[in-house]
């Protein structure tokens, strides 16, 4: 797995556009997020920045969300943050909430705002990651960190990073089930989904999945297709809806919980964005012309739409589809 040209440019471009509309702004501000926490079952929880709600109903971005699961042997993490400031954060709330020894924590990718954090976990935390995503963290990690700071500023803590990859690692198209003492805790890899290293934490007692990046918010938030690989995206998204049942819930990569219709949602998104794609390279139209004509106003709510749809999840789709 790397990080490919299409996301480094797309990635930089955002980060241009962001600092261009926000005065040099970083896309959140790592020094300043606050981390709440809200109950979904019994020992679950979700963990969110404190605006999450409201940046998520007009698709802003927010900081990234994480959770904590409670057995009466201990707990599990999900996602260990940006920075020490955020890690010390979701590891104050899990002391107060849980108060039992974290023996896991899990990176649902090799996302920095995911799994940096790790260094500052306690030696006897076992850290669970992608096979992949070690794999990727071991190679690059130079160039993640200058490819976040880029993105997230200069002083948000990410300068001091050193890598920490998994004591556990879950093979491409592997699972792991964790007995945390009355919690069963099944990690799984349902294929190619935003990195190729992605991983989903299922917790069938409260029926609450938390998904990562491949799903960045509730509606009217939009997948982005930063590696490419429309078809395989959507092919995962559709097996993780068939396994969710109706009342389950997702605890998104950046966002407050959300149902399984706006699973839905983000797959009829892709779906249409197939379709109308497919179409035009039929027609034999260039990628400019592509873009212009697969415009889908009906998704434009999503405030990153301007950038997410044509810049990159467009392009993505254009290339995977065989145009050229």
């Amino acid at each position: 797995m790397k990080r490919t040209a299409l996301a480094v440019m797309t990635g930089l471009l955002f980060a241009t556009v962001t600092q261009a509309s926000q005065a040099a702004e970083p896309i959140w501000d790592g020094n300043k997020v606050e981390m709440v926490s809200e109950k979904l079952g019994d020992g679950v929880y979700a963990y969110y920045a404190n605006n999450a709600k409201e940046l998520n109903a007009k698709g802003g971005a927010a900081a990234t969300s994480g959770g904590l699961i409670v057995g009466s042997k201990g707990a599990l993490l999900i996602e260990t943050m940006l920075n020490k400031r955020l890690n010390s954060q979701v590891m104050a709330l899990s002391q107060k909430l849980g108060k039992k020894s974290i023996l896991y924590a899990v990176n649902t990718s090799s996302h920095g705002d995911h799994a940096y954090g790790n260094m500052y976990m306690p030696a006897s935390t076992k850290i669970i990651q992608h096979a992949q995503t070690s794999t990727y963290i071991h190679a690059h990690l130079d160039d993640d960190k200058a490819f976040m700071i880029k993105n997230f500023g200069t002083g948000r803590g990410i300068e001091e990073i050193k890598a920490r990859t998994g004591d556990v690692l879950v093979a491409p198209g592997g699972s792991l089930k964790l007995d945390l003492g009355g919690k069963v805790v099944e990690i799984m890899d349902f294929g190619f989904a935003q990195t190729g290293g992605d991983l989903w934490v299922w917790e069938p007692q409260s029926k609450v999945m938390w998904s990562g990046n491949p799903v960045i918010a509730g509606k009217p938030a939009l997948p982005w297709l930063l590696d490419g690989h429309l078809v395989a995206t959507l092919e995962t998204l559709r097996r993780v809806d068939a396994f969710l049942p109706a009342d389950a819930r997702i605890v998104p990569g950046h966002g407050v919980a959300i149902g399984k219709e706006d699973l839905k949602w983000q797959i009829a998104y892709l779906e249409t964005v197939r379709s109308q794609v497919q179409a035009a390279i039929t027609q034999g139209l260039n990628l400019e012309q592509t873009v212009k004509q697969v415009s889908m106003p009906d998704y434009a709510g999503y405030a990153l739409f301007g950038w997410v749809h044509p810049g990159l999840n467009v392009p993505a789709a254009y290339k995977d589809l065989g145009g050229k």
